[in-house]
C-alpha cells in the first residue's frame, strides 16, 4: 500500500497522535486479533448455553434471549464509543478503561444469582469487549503503512479462528465445566492488553471533547433498532413495539439535527455522508448478516434434522477457521486494491449460494460449508474495509471511525439472527436460512464498487 497523505502530515502540536513506528510491528496483527477475536464469543459460543442458563435460573426460553440481546447491543455500542475515545484520550486510556469494564462485567456474570443480573453483566461484558475490538482496529489502523497490510491480516486470520471455533468452545465448556464460563468467553481479550500496552501508548489521543449527548442518542437509537427487530423473538406485545418504533423514529431525527448542528459531533457528518464509508458498511452488514444468520440456524439444524452432537458441529466447522484464516491473510497482501474486493464479492456471493441451497435441501456438506464461508467472508471483510477506512482518514480519527464501521457490522449481525428467528415459525428453519441469503448477495454485489480511487478523493473524512 501507498504511504497515506495524512500518515505523512506532520503534527502540529504536542497533543497531536504520535505515529512512531511501535515495536515488533510486523507481529502486531496477531497481538490485535487476540485483543479482537474473543469478542465474537459472546454472540456465537454464548447461544451454547442458553438452554442450560433457562434452566439453571428458571427463565423462559425467551427471557434467556435478552443475555444474547443485551450482548448484541453493547458491543455495537461499545464499538464506536471506546473509538472515539481512544481518537480523544489515546488508545492506551481506552483499552485500559475498557479492560476494567471487561472484568467488571465478567465478575457480575460469574456471580449473577438470577436472569436480571446475569443480564446487566452481560451488558457491561459487551461494552468493555467492544472497547477491545475498537483499539485492536485502530491500533491496526494506526500501524505503518508498510506493515499495515500485514497487521489487517492478522486480525482477520485470528477473528476466522475464534468464530470458527466458537461452537465448539462453547459445547465443551458447557457440556463439561459450567455455562457461566461459556458467557464470559469475551474476557479472554484481557490476555492480550499487557501485550498490546507498549504500541498502545505510542498513539496519543487529540485532546478534543467527547459529544456526550450525540453519544447519548446514538446508544438509543441502536438500543431501540435492535429491540425492534428482535421485537418476535423476545416476545414483546404490540404496544411495546409501537412504542419502540417511535422512540427510534424520534431519536433518529434528534440524531440527524445534532450531526447537522454541532461542530464536532459524535457521528460525524463528513464521515456518514462519505460515500466509500457507506459502501464499506453496507458490505459488512451483509456479511456479518450472512454469518449470524447461519450461526442461528445451522447448528439447530445440524442437531434436529441430522443428529449431530454440539461437539461434532463445533468439530466440523473447524475447517472455515483454516479457510478464514488463509483467505484473510491473502486479502491483506493484497491491501485495499481491487484484487482484495474481488476476493470479498465471490466469497460473498459464494456465501449466498451455499445459505440459498437450503431451500432444495439441508445436506449436512452444503450447511457447514455455508457457516465456514460466513467466517471466511467476515475476516476478509474486516481486512478490506479496515485497509479502504485508513487510508482514507487522518490518523487523528480513525479509532472513531472503525468504530462507527463496527457499530454497523454488528447491528448487521443482528438483523440477520433476527429475520431468520422472525421466518423459521412461518416457513421453515431451512427455507429462512435460503431466504437470508439475500443479505450476503447485497454484500458481494456492493463489494464490487469498494475498490479505492486512483487520487485520493474529496471528501475524505478529516478535521
Amino acid at each position: 500500500m501507498n504511504r497515506d497523505p495524512a500518515d505523512q502530515a506532520p503534527a502540529t502540536s504536542a497533543r497531536a497522535p504520535a505515529h512512531a513506528p511501535a515495536p515488533r510491528e510486523r507481529s502486531g496483527g496477531l497481538r490485535y486479533g487476540l485483543l479482537f477475536g474473543p469478542g465474537v464469543l459472546g454472540v456465537t459460543a454464548a447461544g451454547i448455553a442458553l438452554p442450560e442458563v433457562a434452566s439453571a435460573l428458571g427463565a423462559s426460553a425467551s427471557s434467556a434471549a435478552w443475555v444474547l440481546t443485551a450482548y448484541a447491543l453493547a458491543l455495537a455500542v461499545g464499538t464506536a464509543l471506546f473509538g472515539r475515545l481512544a481518537d480523544s484520550r489515546g488508545i492506551r486510556a481506552s483499552l485500559l478503561s475498557g479492560s476494567l469494564v471487561l472484568a467488571a462485567g465478567a465478575a457480575i456474570c460469574l456471580a449473577a444469582p438470577g436472569l436480571e443480573v446475569l443480564v446487566a453483566g452481560r451488558f457491561v461484558l459487551a461494552a468493555g469487549s467492544g472497547a477491545m475490538i475498537s483499539c485492536a482496529l485502530a491500533l491496526a489502523a494506526a500501524t505503518a503503512p508498510a506493515h499495515r497490510a500485514a497487521a489487517i491480516a492478522g486480525i482477520g486470520a485470528t477473528m476466522a479462528v475464534f468464530s470458527a471455533c466458537a461452537t465448539l468452545m462453547g459445547g465443551v465448556l458447557t457440556q463439561w465445566v459450567t455455562w457461566r464460563l461459556t458467557l464470559v468467553m469475551p474476557a479472554l481479550s484481557l490476555v492480550a492488553v499487557p501485550l498490546c500496552l507498549r504500541a498502545a501508548t505510542a498513539r496519543r489521543g487529540s485532546g478534543r471533547s467527547l459529544d456526550v449527548p450525540g453519544a447519548a442518542l446514538l446508544t438509543l437509537a441502536a438500543t431501540a433498532f435492535l429491540l425492534l427487530i428482535q421485537s418476535s423473538g423476545l416476545g414483546l406485545t404490540a404496544p411495546v413495539t409501537t412504542a419502540l418504533a417511535a422512540a427510534l423514529l424520534l431519536t433518529l431525527l434528534a440524531l440527524v439535527r445534532r450531526v447537522r448542528t454541532a461542530d464536532a459531533s459524535f457521528v460525524p457528518r463528513a464521515l456518514i455522508t462519505d460515500a466509500a464509508f457507506l459502501r464499506a458498511a453496507v458490505t459488512g452488514i451483509g456479511v456479518y448478516a450472512g454469518l449470524f444468520a447461519a450461526m442461528y440456524a445451522v447448528p439447530q439444524i445440524l442437531a434436529r434434522d441430522h443428529g449431530w452432537s454440539v461437539l461434532a458441529i463445533g468439530a466440523w466447522l473447524l475447517p472455515g477457521a483454516v479457510a478464514g484464516g488463509v483467505l484473510s491473510r491473502v486479502a491483506g497482501r493484497l491491501a485495499a486494491g481491487p484484487g482484495a474486493t474481488r476476493l470479498l464479492t465471490a466469497t460473498a456471493l459464494t456465501t449466498a449460494l451455499a445459505l440459498a441451497a437450503s431451500l432444495g435441501g439441508t445436506g449436512p456438506a452444503q450447511l457447514v460449508t455455508g457457516a465456514s464461508l460466513g467466517f471466511a467472508g467476515t475476516a476478509i471483510t474486516q481486512v478490506v474495509t479496515t485497509a479502504l477506512m485508513s487510508a482514507r482518514v487522518e490518523p487523528a480519527l480513525r479509532g472513531g471511525a472503525m468504530g462507527l464501521l463496527n457499530l454497523c457490522f454488528f447491528l448487521g449481525g443482528g438483523v440477520g439472527s433476527a429475520t431468520a428467528g422472525a421466518l423459521a415459525p412461518q416457513l421453515t428453519l431451512p427455507a429462512a436460512l435460503g431466504a437470508v441469503a439475500v443479505f450476503p448477495l447485497a454484500a458481494g454485489l456492493m463489494a464490487l464498487t469498494l475498490a479505492p480511487p486512483r487520487r485520493r478523493p474529496r471528501g475524505v473524512y478529516r478535521r
